[in-house]
């Protein structure tokens, strides 16, 4: 699926876009990808932001096409950066 977008800090799983196929799971780093009924309380706030991100951009098929979108959610966007990223 090419349902992962890149934001300037951050990349980003389209809910309508995504098959829930679970194949990007195992490839993540940070392990920080989950089923939408799994995800643990203390993420919410940013599984909801992951899903407001497409709020404005809607549905554009697919992030090969794309290209890195030159901002981010106002919680990523408001989060301290990260060292050697």
């Amino acid at each position: 699926m090419d349902c992962i977008y890149a934001g300037d800090r951050r990349l980003y799983i389209h809910p309508d876009e995504c098959a829930d196929c679970g194949a990007c799971m195992p490839a993540c780093p940070a392990k920080a990808i989950y089923y939408e009924d799994d995800v643990p309380d203390k993420w919410k706030n940013s599984y909801n932001a992951n899903v407001e991100f497409f709020s404005d951009l809607g549905s554009p098929g697919g992030a090969a096409t794309t290209g890195k979108i030159n901002e981010d959610h106002p919680l990523v966007t408001a989060l301290p950066p990260q060292g050697g990223h």
